[in-house]
């Protein structure tokens, strides 16, 4: 399958919103190469690379990695995929990331996952794990035999801190306050399109149905 034009495109939507559903389905039935800023900070950490021990020094120390640096590695990152269409998940989050993008490239579409906060929330805080062995349960469609103990030793189970309703509260109100103004930039620049519903499934026709508009060149038939 070969697409005859070059799509390059931004994913964005809050954490548990199925960002990474619906970018594995992109990838799968457009043959878009897919860019997660998180996979490609862990890679540069892990091999040690210059930008990789530059932002281990500011995450050890609680800092956020500054705009440029970010920027830097994935604009390398891109430059590597050369004349290809790519969808690029996790970045930009900032606006000066936004324009250093555009500096470089011409984002074609940003797909923006609108799923309200009180589904995330719930979706994230139903989660509940049994720490020694890792086994991890979900209150509404994987719930323990017993409420509130391990299936297996019957050990009382707990909510990681990044479950409880707080930190999901606080880490939804984060992403909002950071993202709002690059969802307006793309917004002004006329290329944002979001998607509103609680369902990932039902989400994703009308993403696909976009994205075939949008590149009616793509074998229709790849599932």
């Amino acid at each position: 399958m070969v697409l005859q034009k070059i799509f390059r495109a931004v994913i964005m939507g809050p954490p548990g919103s199925g960002k990474g559903t619906v970018s594995a389905r992109i990838t799968k039935s457009f043959g878009l190469n897919h860019l997660s800023s998180g996979d490609i900070l862990r890679a540069n950490i892990n091999a040690k690379t210059e930008l990789g021990l530059l932002m281990k020094s500011c995450i050890d120390q609680g800092q956020l990695v500054p705009d440029d640096v970010m920027s830097r590695l994935i604009l390398s990152d891109l430059r590597v995929l050369k004349q290809s269409s790519w969808l690029l998940d996790g970045f930009p989050r900032t606006v000066s990331q936004a324009e250093a993008l555009d500096d470089a490239y011409t984002v074609d579409s940003v797909i923006n996952l609108n799923v309200p906060f009180q589904t995330i929330k719930q979706r994230l805080t139903s989660r509940w794990t049994h720490l020694p062995s890792g086994r991890v349960y979900n209150i509404d469609f994987n719930p323990p035999k017993v409420p509130g103990f391990d299936d297996v030793t019957g050990e009382p189970l707990v909510q990681r801190d990044d479950d409880t309703p707080e930190t999901v509260t606080r880490r939804l109100k984060a992403y909002e306050n950071q993202t709002e103004p690059v969802l307006e930039y793309y917004r002004s620049k006329g290329v944002l399109e979001t998607f509103s519903g609680t369902e990932t499934n039902k989400i994703w026709p009308h993403v696909e149905a976009f994205l075939h508009k949008k590149l009616p060149s793509v074998n229709q038939g790849v599932a």
